[in-house]
């Protein structure tokens, strides 16, 4: 059996290159262990969390509402119906994908891959029938899976990842959540307002490591308060199963201290899927961090061999992964491409959201860059005030010399929504005096980045700052 065209991997960056190569007339063969496409941000990611999230801020805005003068009496949970929900939202966006497979008449084929040699796939469906197929060239998409921490990660039902936490079995009492990254507080959002007991451990100074502090501490006050304890640099020592739960052992500034909890989830990041899959049948290079090696078009040591998405590296996300599929894609038609962006945008959708694009403050402070760093208030915004929600910031990160915002942050509802701009901003390498000019709806949360646009030429209307030299 031969194929124009085989991806490994039907997530989103696996899915949008098969969809976008059969749209140009390519005949192309779609290889994934689940029922439909979808991957990882579809079926125990992206979408089964956000919808999890918004739960989670529907009930903070019904207990927000008290300041206002508006009460509601405590949420009754039907914890069974919430999962058939959010099952619904994954159902109803993997039979799309499905749907939209079928009609590019792309043969899908529920299953597994492994290379035989750098032309030649050994493909197992889902009832063990194996098969080999030929390719002309083959894209892998095979995304990437929760870390472990070796000798914590027990074989325990009450020690989670990432996936099972999604799972929702219950609202366990009290949860430990080891690792401050996006992932284990956006999880820690969902219990808490739930009703469990959060405590998150980092290992770090801070939350979100790698993210600039600013951003970062408009959510660490609101997370103060929502989770019942954080503790920085502290790490887990051990981890043991008893009869009431799991009891953990960990040192930190005040020394070593054991506590029981109910349960533990361990969110310490992703690693990449480049194993057990043939690679060492081929010339394709992976890295120390387990990534393959691959240039501008997303081209591995094989020229037949492409890689895209969280096999490729950071940063790990689905859009970003989307964007490589077309580089890919463009560059098996022939056409002259490669994958460059000036800014991919990141969010954490915890509450406050955090999202920024481009070049980072720290980043800029690191490289000894020339910039200046505009900062707005969300305090000063008309609109913010109206939503009761001060707890926020837009900042944007500007040459000097030219006026080119370089990069955008924001924290604040919604942030993740508003970053669209800053990454349109920074790709078209706009002034800050292009965004002050263009005029944005009033009253609106938008308004802060024209305001912080401004705040370069001193020239914010809501905010005083000392004129620039």
């Amino acid at each position: 059996m031969t194929t124009q065209l085989a991806v490994i991997g039907a997530g989103p960056g696996g899915y949008t290159a098969a969809f976008y190569a059969a749209d140009q007339g390519m005949e192309v063969t779609l290889i994934d262990p689940a029922k439909n496409p979808g991957g990882v941000c579809l079926y125990r990611g992206c979408i089964p969390s956000k919808a999890l999230l918004h739960v989670a801020e529907v009930i903070s805005e019904a207990n927000h509402a008290k300041d206002w003068g508006i009460s509601f009496s405590k949420p009754i949970i039907d914890l069974d119906k919430l999962r058939s929900w959010k099952n619904e939202v994954v159902e109803k966006l993997t039979g799309g994908v499905g749907q939209l497979s079928k009609q590019r008449k792309i043969n899908y084929i529920q299953g597994s891959a492994r290379f035989i040699d750098a032309n030649t796939l050994e493909v197992e469906d889902v009832s063990k029938k194996k098969s080999r197929q030929s390719f002309g060239q083959v894209i892998i998409a095979t995304g990437s899976s929760p870390a472990k921490v070796p000798g914590l990660s027990i074989d325990s039902p009450l020690v989670m990842d990432s996936t099972s936490a999604l799972e929702l079995n219950d609202i366990p009492e009290s949860l430990l959540v080891i690792g401050g990254g996006y992932i284990g507080l956006e999880m820690g959002t969902v219990y808490a307002t739930l009703g469990s007991k959060v405590t998150v451990i980092e290992m770090t100074d801070g939350l979100l490591p790698g993210v600039d502090r600013d951003l970062v501490n408009e959510l660490a006050r609101r997370l103060g308060n929502m989770f019942h304890e954080i503790l920085l640099n502290t790490t887990v020592v051990e981890l043991k199963e008893e009869k009431k739960g799991i009891k953990v052992a960990f040192k930190g500034e005040a020394g070593k201290k054991e506590q029981a909890f109910d349960k533990v989830l361990i969110s310490v990041g992703r690693k990449p899927n480049t194993k057990n899959f043939g690679l060492e049948n081929t010339k394709v290079l992976i890295n120390e961090k387990g990534f393959i090696q691959v240039d501008g078009q997303r081209r591995t040591k094989e020229p037949a061999i492409f890689a895209i998405g969280d096999v490729v590296g950071e940063p790990m996300l689905a859009h970003k992964a989307s964007h490589e599929a077309f580089v890919a894609v463009d560059a098996i038609a022939g056409k002259k491409t490669v994958f460059e962006p000036a800014a991919i945008p990141a969010v954490v959708f915890t509450d406050p959201e955090i999202a920024w694009c481009g070049l980072t403050e720290t980043e800029a402070k690191r490289k000894n860059l020339d910039v200046e760093i505009t900062k707005f208030p969300w305090r000063a915004s008309g609109r913010a005030i109206t939503l009761g929600r001060t707890d926020g910031l837009t900042k944007q990160i500007i040459e000097r010399q030219t006026g080119r915002i370089l990069g955008v942050g924001i924290a604040g509802p919604r942030a993740g929504e508003l970053i669209a701009e800053g990454v349109l901003a920074v790709e078209m390498a706009a002034l800050a005096s292009d965004v002050h000019l263009s005029i944005h709806p009033h009253p609106t949360l938008s308004e802060t980045i024209m305001e912080a646009a401004e705040l370069f030429d001193g020239q914010s209307t809501h905010f005083m700052r000392a004129r620039r030299k």
